[in-house]
């Protein structure tokens, strides 16, 4: 069963265990990077699967404070990773559905997430939209990666 969970203490050596393809990490960072990121505006959390943490992402509070294409009402998603060895048994649709409630219910104040997702990264782009997330058709052309597709999905 997945689950969505704030990052605590008992989480985080499972984290640090967690492999990415060596093509992901230019979009997603490492997991030493996502643990060394958190802030009063970007909060982490991890995916489990029953007792095992297969992932992990961050909730930026403040995305619409960076990015013009993000409105008020909206949570970023960043960094949004499956561990490899989980990856294409379906655990990535299944921890991006669970998302919309998750937010809905931990994040009342928002009613939008918003992300990005590099034009190179299909697989994910896929994901994302057998999720439930729309491309808004519009870019983003700031990150060092390449051009992403800007995507939005409704909590409520």
């Amino acid at each position: 069963m997945i689950m969505i969970k704030k990052l605590s203490d008992a989480y985080v050596t499972q984290v640090e265990k967690i492999q990415l393809c060596e093509d992901q990490i230019e979009f997603a960072g490492t997991p030493t990077e996502f643990l060394n990121d958190a802030s009063d505006t970007t909060h982490l959390h991890v995916i489990k699967n029953n007792q095992d943490v297969i992932g992990y992402f961050k909730l930026d509070l403040a995305y619409a404070d960076k990015y013009d294409f993000c409105p008020e009402n909206a949570v970023g998603i960043r960094a949004f990773v499956i561990d490899k060895q989980q990856q294409g048994k379906g655990f990535g649709k299944l921890a991006v559905s669970a998302l919309f409630p998750y937010v809905a219910a931990n994040y009342p104040t928002y009613s939008q997430i918003i992300l990005t997702v590099n034009c190179r990264n299909k697989v994910a782009y896929e994901c994302y939209k057998k999720a439930g997330f729309q491309d808004t058709r519009e870019k983003y052309l700031g990150s060092p990666a390449g051009p992403n597709y800007i995507m939005r999905g409704h909590c409520k």
